[in-house]
């Protein structure tokens, strides 16, 4: 499989290129803006996997990213968009630039590199998105002082990926989102200090890996809560 793998520098993204490349026959993409972190993903690759790593700000238009990815696939299977930006600020102390990046990078970023990525997610068989969200862009789940700016992103980022399984079914390129729970990463501990998640990001990635190589057979627009709790 040709897979494209964002923020991959560290945390679940970091694992999830692991998982991918510890398994004979794939070939990966590994974007993020720290292209020194990525180096270390070289020595994950097994006999008959392979990593490409591209340094890239997708803040940025992905044209060029797009167009680098095109020299490498002759078609892609899988996306999976998992950079991420998380402020935590309680809501009067949040800033316009705080809201403007977190939505830039949580959805403005997946937005646009999936519109850039459409040809090549057209010659695969298999054409899966799959975007990683948050537990708390989730209607109906348990809220966080802090996390405004975040999880209304991270909303937005659910409300497109079911819009896009309707809109993008024609060309049968599916779309799903999975929302974490809490994983400790380093992400998170920066944002909260002290706490111990219940799930680390090797195990969130094993059940990305799974999700991705074979929900496309059977779903598609559905955001899916991944999370120990029951809000």
């Amino acid at each position: 499989m040709n897979i494209i793998i964002t923020g991959a520098s560290r945390g679940i993204g970091y694992a999830t290129a692991r998982a991918f490349l510890s398994v004979p026959g794939h070939q990966v993409i590994a974007v993020a803006r720290n292209g020194k972190a990525l180096a270390t993903l070289a020595d994950a690759c097994t006999e008959g996997s392979r990593v490409i790593l591209m340094e890239y700000d997708l803040t940025t238009p992905p044209d060029d990213l797009a167009a680098s990815a095109g020299k490498i696939f002759d078609s892609l299977d899988i996306l999976i968009n998992n950079a991420g930006y998380l402020v935590n600020k309680p809501f009067t102390e949040l800033e316009r630039g705080d809201y403007l990046r977190s939505m830039e990078v949580n959805f403005l970023a997946p937005a646009f590199l999936i519109r850039a990525l459409l040809p090549l997610l057209e010659r695969s068989d298999i054409r899966h998105v799959v975007n990683i969200s948050s537990m708390g862009g989730v209607q109906g789940s348990a809220k966080f002082p802090g996390l405004a700016a975040y999880s209304a992103s991270k909303a937005a980022l659910n409300n497109l990926t079911e819009l896009l399984g309707v809109e993008l079914a024609e060309k049968k390129i599916r779309v799903n989102a999975l929302a974490p729970g809490s994983a400790d990463t380093e992400m998170l501990r920066a944002a909260f200090p002290g706490y111990e998640a219940p799930v680390t990001a090797e195990e969130m990635a094993g059940f990305i890996f799974s999700f991705a190589t074979t929900a496309w057979k059977v779903i598609s627009g559905k955001v899916i809560p991944v999370a120990l709790t029951v809000t």
